[in-house]
C-alpha cells in the first residue's frame, strides 16, 4: 500500500466521540465524494463515489452514529430532511455553521482528505493535495487549513482545483491537525531520513568540489612554475620564491598547509598560498613579454 494509502487507512479507523465533529466529517465526505439519488420508488439514497472501500464504510458508518441511517435503505422523509437541513446541497461548500468550532474543522479536513486528499511518499518528496472539482470548495479547504496556521496553494488542473502542500513542516501539520498520530510519526521518520541523506549528498559533493579545486589549482601552480623554470630560470628568483617553487615540484599533490612544513622556517598555509600567488603573477608576466 502506498503511504498516502496508509494515511487513509489510519484515519478512516478515527472517529470522533461528539456528534457535530462527526457531522462535520460526514459533510466534508458528501460534498466532495457523496452523492443523492432517487431510487425507482422515489425515495432518496446516499452514496459515495470513490474507490477506496474504507472511505465509503466510514461514510456510511458516521451515516448511522450521526443519523441512524443504515447502509443500502432508503431514506424515509424524517430521515432526508434531517440530513439536508445539516449538510445541505453538495455542489455547495459546506455550511460555515459547521464548522465554527476547532474540532469539527479537524474532523472536516479529515474528511476531505479522505475524499479527494492524496500525498507523495516523504522518501521521495513533500507534496500533499486535495482535488476539487469546485473553486469555491478548494477556497474553503484553503481557508479552514489557514485557521491552523498551514498556507496552501492552489492550481487549476484540467477540470479540478488542486490545493497542495509543498512543505514538510505544513504536511506534518496537516497530519497533526487532523488526528493521524501514526501517519505523523511515520511521516516524521521518513522526514528525517530524508534530511539526513540530502545533507551527507551536500557534503560529499562539496567536498568533491574542493578536491577538484585544489587539485586544479596545484596543476596550475607546478605549470607556472615550470614554465618559469624553462623561460625565466630558478635561479633568478628571490629565495624565498626559489625555495616555494622547488618545494612545490617535489610534493605537487600536498595541500598548501602541509608544504609550509618542508620550508628550512616552517610557514602557514597564508604564507604558503603568498608565494605561489606571486610565482603565478610572476609567471604571467613573463609570458606576456
Amino acid at each position: 500500500m502506498s503511504f498516502s494509502g496508509t494515511v487513509k487507512e489510519e484515519m478512516a479507523k478515527h472517529y470522533s466521540a461528539a456528534r457535530h465533529c462527526q457531522i462535520a466529517e460526514l459533510a466534508a465526505l458528501l460534498h466532495f465524494c457523496g452523492q443523492y439519488g432517487i431510487a425507482s420508488d422515489g425515495t432518496m439514497t446516499i452514496g459515495f463515489q470513490t474507490e477506496n472501500e474504507s472511505v465509503v464504510r466510514k461514510g456510511f458508518t458516521l451515516l448511522k452514529k450521526a443519523y441512524n441511517i443504515e447502509n443500502g435503505v432508503a431514506l424515509s422523509e424524517e430521515q432526508s430532511g434531517g440530513l439536508f437541513q445539516k449538510i445541505g446541497p453538495l455542489e455547495e461548500p459546506v455550511g460555515g455553521l459547521l464548522l465554527r468550532q476547532n474540532c469539527c474543522r479537524r474532523a472536516f479536513l479529515r474528511g476531505a482528505y479522505l475524499s479527494v486528499g492524496s500525498m507523495s511518499d516523504p522518501s521521495k518528496g513533500y507534496h500533499l493535495e486535495f482535488d476539487c472539482d469546485d473553486a469555491r470548495k478548494a477556497a474553503q479547504l484553503q481557508e479552514v487549513m489557514s485557521s491552523f496556521g498551514i498556507e496552501s496553494r492552489m492550481i487549476q488542473r484540467k477540470k479540478y482545483f488542486v490545493v497542495y502542500l509543498k512543505e514538510g513542516s505544513a504536511i506534518s501539520d496537516l497530519l497533526n491537525v487532523c488526528e493521524a498520530p501514526i501517519a505523523l510519526m511515520d511521516f516524521e521518520n521518513r522526514r528525517i531520513l530524508r534530511e539526513i541523506g540530502n545533507s551527507i549528498n551536500r557534503r560529499v559533493n562539496c567536498e568533491a568540489a574542493n578536491i577538484v579545486k585544489t587539485v586544479n589549482a596545484a596543476s596550475r601552480q607546478v605549470e607556472d612554475i615550470r614554465f618559469l623554470q624553462e623561460n625565466y630560470g630558478l635561479q633568478n628568483l628571490p629565495e624565498n620564491l626559489r625555495e616555494m617553487a622547488l618545494i612545490r615540484l617535489e610534493y605537487p599533490d600536498l595541500p598548501l598547509k602541509d608544504l609550509g612544513e618542508f620550508f628550512s622556517t616552517p610557514i602557514g598555509k597564508s604564507g604558503v598560498n603568498h608565494r605561489l600567488r606571486k610565482l603565478s603573477e610572476l609567471a604571467d608576466k613573463v609570458r606576456n613579454t
